[in-house]
């Protein structure tokens, strides 16, 4: 590293994330600032059926005011387990139980001034359920999709969700479902 850290302050305790403000001095002896939104982390989980489709979900986004087409995918609670979220998750959203869910990988979502990590789950085995979404999830859609299909969309720019663009990688790379 080249600074020290002046100081630190929690300027905003939020429901999502807090917002972290430090103050720095560079070795060069200049000083600087910097934001941090420190966020808990989350869970993604990619679903897939039997017969090779990948489940998704429609969500409306509040900062982007329009649905999204993504995979389901969760904040982790204070001190959670991310398998234990991704499972969760994968239920509240879709309806669906695993009992095969293994890890995929994880993200640093926006290392410039966010701390959220996603880890990336997979699950296969997928057995049908009812969804037991929270509130404002009442509009989600859920949707089945072929490897090479949810491709062909995120070229498009049809899905444009970071985490449903890695979790698409890492699901064809690692259970070569091309």
């Amino acid at each position: 590293m080249n600074f020290k850290l002046l100081k630190s302050n929690i300027l905003y305790k939020g429901k999502v994330f807090d917002l972290k403000v430090d103050e720095i001095e560079y070795n060069s002896g200049n000083n600087s600032i910097r934001e941090v939104a420190v966020h808990p982390g989350g869970a993604v989980i990619v679903p897939v059926t039997n017969d090779g489709k990948i489940v998704m979900v429609t969500q409306f986004r509040y900062p982007f005011q329009k649905e999204l087409l993504e995979l389901p995918a969760g904040k982790l609670d204070k001190g959670e387990d991310p398998y234990v979220c991704a499972v969760r998750e994968l239920e509240e959203e879709t309806g669906y139980r695993s009992g095969n869910v293994t890890k995929l990988g994880e993200i640093y979502t926006a290392p410039g001034y966010c701390t959220e990590v996603l880890h990336i789950y997979a699950a296969q085995n997928l057995v049908e359920g009812n969804h037991n979404r929270e509130e404002g999830e009442e509009g989600m859609q859920m949707h089945l999709f072929g490897l090479d299909e949810i491709e062909e969309k995120i070229i498009a720019g049809e899905i444009v969700d970071a985490k449903t663009i890695c979790g698409v990688f890492l699901i064809g790379k690692k259970l070569s479902l091309s």
